[in-house]
């Protein structure tokens, strides 16, 4: 048992490490995500950041919008990046999503 309360305990480290003014409901929605099944094989540091931008994505921009919409995917997620930015800056986030980040 103590793998996965390691691996708990690294991606809470991350998460604070990432997104030291972010909401606590945000932050434990986050925690989940990275710790899901599919995030397991993944570093913590990585698994928290692809949970923190799909998270962001999902829940603090037009990007649900945007796909209801008919935008594909691909240019839902281009078009979300400064909105998702300007969370993670709200957030004191040590890290910003680039143009060209493929998650």
């Amino acid at each position: 048992m103590s793998a996965p309360t390691g691996r708990r305990r690294a991606i809470a480290k991350a998460l604070t490490a990432l997104l030291p003014l972010a909401p606590y409901a945000d932050m434990e929605r986050i925690r989940a995500d990275a710790g899901a099944v599919h995030m397991k094989t993944l570093p913590p540091t990585i698994a928290v950041w692809l949970a923190t931008i799909a998270h962001i994505r999902h829940t603090h921009t037009d990007y649900e919008k945007l796909l209801a919409e008919g935008y594909d995917r691909d240019s839902a997620r281009f078009f979300v990046i400064e909105q998702t930015n300007i969370v993670l800056t709200r957030w004191r986030a040590t890290r910003l999503l680039d143009d060209d980040d493929d998650e």
